[in-house]
């Protein structure tokens, strides 16, 4: 590679940094996936190639020693930078996005609602070849994270094994645009074990979990070059309607049903039903804030279509 190419990919660098910031970010909120951010912002399908080109590279390259063609088989530098984006942002990030969704939970999730909207606009222009029987599909994907969405949040026993399992099923939810990983910790019980871990640097929990980030990750990755090589339009078809379900899990107006203690004795939502407006507004005796939020809806909105508008202008490149 020559030497404009090998300066070009360093200028890139601090963009892969932001991109996994806002993946880190995305991935601590429950609801919102950090694959759809990778997607929004032109990396994912890079990242699922060097995801699945580590295993082979291991072998046939970093296990003979052969280090440096290891690394570019794999396009390490990109990944390393991705990884160090996300656990910057998840370290440093949590404790205030924690913070901002107890005190400012509709403007927040509108945010977020805004955001998936555009998501879904942007991931949908990626099919090739439009036919309405990719209604069914995605019809499907929606279906499934609607009922998803719905179910109520488990717990269980934060064991060693447990986190490993749970780091294994958060990650494969992570890289699917449209469904949350945290969501998926926050059904099974270990969101907040996981996030007291981050936040208490437990190292031997966190460890564990990202061990089985990485058993999750390499698995997911294969399967889903492989679907996408083959069958391209009808899984951005399920991806759609992925996103489409997990409207329901962002929308900004809840009301609880029930009530569960979690292992810290805290008071949290176990079963919580969208209603409209209004209705929140009788219901807890507060305001709405649906101007704000509608504002908080449109600046998501707008910030996918930057987002997009400044990878076309070159400004924020997608791939090496």
């Amino acid at each position: 590679m020559n030497e404009p190419d090998e300066t070009a990919r360093s200028q890139r660098l601090p963009g892969v940094f932001l991109r996994g910031m806002a993946m880190g970010a995305a991935d601590v909120v429950p609801g919102v996936s950090g694959g759809t951010i990778a997607f929004i912002t032109g990396i994912y399908f890079r990242l699922l190639a060097a995801v699945n080109a580590v295993p082979a590279a291991f072998v046939s390259d970093l296990l003979k020693g052969r280090i440096k063609a290891f690394w570019s088989a794999c396009d390490g530098t990109f990944l390393v930078c991705l990884l160090a984006g996300v656990i910057t942002s998840v370290g440093t990030l949590a404790s205030i996005i924690t913070f901002v969704l107890d005190e400012y939970p509709v403007l927040i999730w509108s945010f977020f609602f805004g955001l998936i909207i555009a998501s879904v606009w942007h991931v949908f222009r990626q099919v090739r070849h439009l036919d309405w029987p990719l209604l069914i599909p995605m019809v499907a994907g929606a279906a499934f994270a609607w009922w998803i969405t719905t179910l109520p949040a488990g717990e269980v026993s934060p064991t060693p094994m447990v986190f490993l399992g749970a780091g294994a099923l958060a990650i494969c939810a992570m890289i699917l645009p449209g469904i949350s990983g945290s969501f998926i910790l926050l059904l099974i019980g270990m969101y907040a074990p996981v996030l007291a871990a981050i936040k208490g640097l437990e190292l031997t929990s966190l460890m564990l979990f990202v061990a089985g980030c990485i058993v999750g990750l390499l698995s997911i990755a294969r399967v889903l070059t492989w679907a996408i090589h083959r069958y391209h339009d009808t899984v951005l078809a399920v991806l759609t309607g992925f996103m489409v379900g997990a409207l329901n899990k962002v929308w900004p107006w809840k009301e609880t049903l029930s009530w569960r203690l979690n292992s810290h004795g805290e008071q949290v939502p176990l079963i919580q039903n969208s209603i409209s407006p209004m209705h929140y507004a009788e219901l807890m005796g507060v305001p709405s804030q649906l101007a704000l939020a509608i504002l908080c809806a449109i600046g998501g909105f707008v910030l996918v279509l930057v987002i997009e508008w400044l990878g076309q202008q070159g400004r924020v490149p997608s791939e090496s």
